[in-house]
């Protein structure tokens, strides 16, 4: 057995040692399982945000390829003239099946992994380039003009369709310039809108010698008419209807004749300029978000670099290659740049109010071990001893927490960005670990048993706190004028700038550190006051309130983050909300639009006026084909006192009734856009309407909008003047809260066309882009509230034992339970007002502050939505207010309910002789 240095001899017994962090777990469970419960929240929230982003870019992108249609993402290569014109061998060989499908699977296969390619929806084959008319006189002319046609003799039409009627066309024996006739089949709604059947026969005449007959063997119906075999080609699944120029436009048919793959050669018989050509359709399943600047550099190599060089030497150094998948990656990338920086706004915002309140939990962890730590220091314990001890117990219960949460994270919302989500659980780990050590470091530096009052009237910043404030605010300063003066985005980069970023967050950094100064002049100026009062709980609180502790810069800074970005967030919610409901204003002009109205369509208006919900009604008669001077313009007539009030109303395009009523003079008064005001001025000019009648106007308004025609180039005269008056209405503006769509509908009739103001703000969102912008600050919104009301509790918690204390050394003294409760409510409300008046305001300020950098517009609406001007940030009174009033009412019940369970547990307890307390 050996010995002490003492001279005891040492035991079996005396070798044992307790393990520290079994024993502090097993001692304090409920802190231990609340930290953990923190930490997996904050974890789960912070390793959400990487996968939910990937999954809006990624939706947002496969939405905005499906919007453009296969016609401008699908990759167009076609051979130019000089391919035939320089070639030495025959024609004919240049058209041949085996010529297109030859260099088929190379073409598929050169972009490779960078722009994945659907085989299935590419086609290639032999077509004519310019269309060509057929005046045979069964075919559908809806204004009189010979339809057109190209021919296509496209591979796989019988895979990729279902024959209805007759049989698959075949080429011609001898196919080439002396063809004399060709098979061809149509799709069925080809046929259907154009009048062609089974054994039609489709005539296109040639500069020599007889037309070209083309007759139709059977009729087909395409497997996916929306895939990009069938619409990657204009015209090749359903024919268009085309407009003709000249000062009477008329309507034509554009269609195609699919003839046998085979039938290429037998082009040359046309004077349609055929040309061999090949579809690659992009494979928008393996597309992702994550991978767009691959893409994009994939497509511009096709267009003009390496990928054109390789494609031209598998088919033809004379081709062109052209697509508008360039373009559309752009909107997207676009769409993402200017909602990315909001985004990173919303969620650098919330992370600091997470981190804030960890390192508060880590705060209220060492206030309440003060003495047991007090006492290890007193005892020899080294601070690097100290603080790896309290690494080592905060490590075992964060780690695993975090885990817990990313694992959360990544079933409930996505597997996106891996590696991101694990480096925002393993911060979140990281702050929560470091949080108990480095307050304990940082307390317990020099040994003590007692420490001086840390008084908030008695507290003195030091020269260093100081210099640290100056800094702060200077980067804060920086921040918000780069912010005001270039926005979010920084050069196109989706994240923005972090700086910028921060910018809402530093603001409310330097207003805590501001309040944290002002805060005690007033008590101070209180104090002497106080003295005279009758009663003891008002000084007494008062007194109280300028002794707590002096390190109220951490809840302070946490419960004006957490306002400053509730409110801000709520702004911007509010501001989309707002943005998108004049966007869906703009483009009905009323509540509802009834239009398409027919003279048959008698009563219309009356019934109308009886649907429930209707409380006024606008009749307006317009002409979109008016010519005003030579300029073709849209012109409404309107009962000028009825328009005026709803233009009034609508709070945009408001005029005086008396300017627009006609006279009976010569010349008609009219509302004008912009554009019309500047060129005819205040001189008079003619109007002639499509039905004959004329007149002569003078534009006495200007107007960038109007009700009843939108935002395009625009007359609106006194219905009065037009020759039939406004007898029938060709459409009704409808004004209501809401009105009744169901009944709107029915009364309208069913040949009418019935358009809803709230069916278009759903339309104004283009993008899930759009919508999971709104989503991540809808959760900012609440996860700031809730921390706020978490950094609130932990702020009074902090004081409750001691708050337990003296109500049971006052009741001793005869303080009954009300005045208890009033106390606690009193002492309570001096920082609880402090944050909420001090949140409000910061909120505000930043608002004003940063608005002019931040354009809501992207986030509203979509691209194509009328333009309803600039979306701006502005400050909404019920996200400023309502926070800040739930924060008081908070803080005046955990103070009421503190009271109420110090009353009922006995003051025997809290008045033991040796309690710390």
């Amino acid at each position: 057995m050996t010995e002490r240095p003492s001279g005891r001899p040492r035991t079996a017994a005396s070798r044992v040692t307790v393990p520290w962090v079994r024993t502090r777990l097993r001692t304090a469970p409920g802190a231990a399982a609340a930290l953990a419960l923190l930490v997996a929240v904050t974890a789960f929230l912070a390793a959400a945000l990487p996968p939910a982003l990937d999954r809006y870019d990624e939706e947002g992108m496969r939405r905005a390829l499906e919007a453009a249609g296969p016609t401008r993402t699908s990759v167009q290569i076609q051979v130019s003239d000089a391919d035939m014109y320089l070639s030495d061998g025959p024609w004919e060989d240049l058209l041949s099946q085996e010529a297109v499908e030859g260099p088929f699977a190379k073409l598929l296969a050169l972009p490779g992994r960078a722009l994945p390619l659907d085989e299935d929806q590419s086609s290639a084959g032999v077509r004519t380039t310019r269309a060509m008319k057929a005046p045979d006189p069964y075919l559908s002319q809806p204004g009189g003009v010979a339809p057109v046609f190209h021919l296509v003799a496209q591979g796989g039409v019988a895979e990729h369709s279902r024959l209805t009627q007759g049989r698959l066309p075949k080429a011609p024996e001898d196919p080439g310039p002396g063809a004399g006739s060709l098979e061809a089949a149509v799709t069925t709604e080809t046929a259907k809108k154009l009048n062609i059947r089974v054994g039609s026969v489709v005539h296109f005449p040639r500069a020599e010698g007889d037309p070209l007959a083309v007759r139709v063997t059977g009729l087909v119906a395409p497997r996916e008419p929306d895939g990009a075999y069938w619409s990657a080609l204009p015209e090749l699944g359903r024919p268009h209807r085309m407009t003709t120029q000249g000062p009477v436009p008329s309507q034509y048919w554009a269609g195609a004749l699919l003839l046998a793959p085979d039938a290429g050669p037998a082009l040359l018989a046309t004077p349609g300029a055929p040309a061999r050509y090949w579809t690659l359709a992009p494979d928008l399943s393996a597309l992702h978000g994550r991978d767009l600047e691959a893409l994009t550099s994939a497509v511009a190599s096709l267009e003009g670099g390496p990928l054109l060089e390789r494609i031209t030497a598998a088919v033809s150094p004379n081709l062109d290659v052209s697509t508008d998948l360039d373009d559309v990656l752009g909107g997207h990338k676009g769409l993402w740049s200017a909602i990315g920086p909001l985004v990173a706004v919303a969620a650098f915002g919330t992370g600091t109010v997470a981190a804030v309140v960890l390192f508060m939990a880590g705060g209220l962890a060492a206030e309440r071990r003060r003495a047991e730590l007090t006492l290890l220091r007193a005892r020899g314990a080294s601070l690097l001893g100290l603080a790896g001890r309290l690494l080592a117990e905060t490590v075992v219960v964060a780690v695993p927490a975090a885990a817990l949460g990313l694992l959360a994270a990544r079933l409930a919302v996505g597997t996106g960005r891996p590696a991101q989500s694990a480096v925002a659980a393993g911060a979140v780990a990281l702050v929560a670990a470091l949080a108990l050590p480095l307050r304990a470091v940082a307390v317990h530096r020099a040994v003590g048993v007692h420490t001086g009052r840390e008084d908030v009237v008695r507290a003195r910043p030091s020269k260093r706190r100081l210099v640290a404030e100056v800094t702060l605010l200077a980067v804060a300063a920086g921040a918000v004028l780069t912010l005001r003066t270039r926005g979010t985005s920084a050069d196109g980069d989706p994240t923005g700038d972090e700086l910028v970023s921060l910018a809402p967050v530093l603001v409310a950094v330097i207003a805590a550190l501001v309040l944290v100064r002002l805060y005690p002049l007033p008590l101070r100026g209180l104090a002497r006051p106080a003295r005279r009062m009758r009663g003891v709980v008002g000084p007494l609180s008062l007194a109280r309130a300028g002794r707590a502790g002096g390190s109220t810069v951490l809840p302070l800074l946490a419960l004006l983050t957490a306002l400053t970005t509730a409110a801000f967030g709520g702004s911007v919610l509010t501001g989309v909300t707002d943005a998108r409901e004049r966007a869906a204003v703009f483009a009905v002009g009323a509540d509802a639009r009834v239009f398409g109205l027919t003279e048959a369509a008698k009563g219309v208006e009356e019934r109308v006026r009886r649907t429930p919900g209707v409380e006024d009604v606008t009749p307006v008669k317009v002409s979109y084909s008016a010519l005003a001077g030579n300029q073709r313009v849209s012109l409404a007539g309107v009962e000028p006192d009825t328009y005026a009030a709803l233009s009034s109303r609508l709070d945009d395009g408001a005029f005086d009734a008396d300017t627009l009523k006609a006279d009976g003079a010569d010349t008609v008064p009219a509302l004008g856009s912009p554009i019309l005001a500047e060129r005819f001025g205040d001189d008079p000019f003619p109007v002639i309407l499509e039905d004959g009648d004329s007149f002569t106007a003078r534009v006495v308004a200007v107007r960038t909008w109007t009700p009843a025609l939108g935002a395009d180039d625009f007359l609106v005269v006194d219905g009065s003047a037009l020759r039939a008056g406004l007898e029938p209405p060709t459409g009704l503006l409808v004004t209501g809260d809401p009105p009744d769509a169901a009944a709107l509908r029915k009364a309208a009739g069913d040949d009418a066309q019935v358009q809803l103001r709230s069916d278009v703000v759903a339309a104004t969102v283009e993008s899930p882009l759009q919508t999971g912008a709104e989503r991540v600050y809808a959760a900012a919104v609440a996860a700031g509230a809730a921390y706020a009301a978490l950094a609130l509790l932990l702020t009074l918690l902090r004081a409750a034992p001691e708050h337990a204390a003296l109500l049971a050394r006052l009741r001793t003294m005869g303080l009954t339970r009300a005045q208890g409760r009033r106390l606690l409510i009193l002492e309570s409300l001096p920082q609880a007002v402090l944050a909420a008046v001090g949140g409000a305001l910061t909120a505000w300020a930043a608002i004003r502050l940063l608005a002019p950098g931040i354009d809501l517009t992207t986030v509203a609406v979509s691209t194509g939505a009328p333009a309803a001007g600039r979306a701006l940030l502005r400050a909404d009174q019920l996200s400023l207010l309502v926070p800040a009033l739930a924060m008081v009412a908070l803080t005046v019940g955990v103070a009421a309910a503190q009271a109420w369970w110090s009353g009922r547990r006995g003051a025997v307890r809290e008045l033991r002789a040796g309690d710390a307390r």
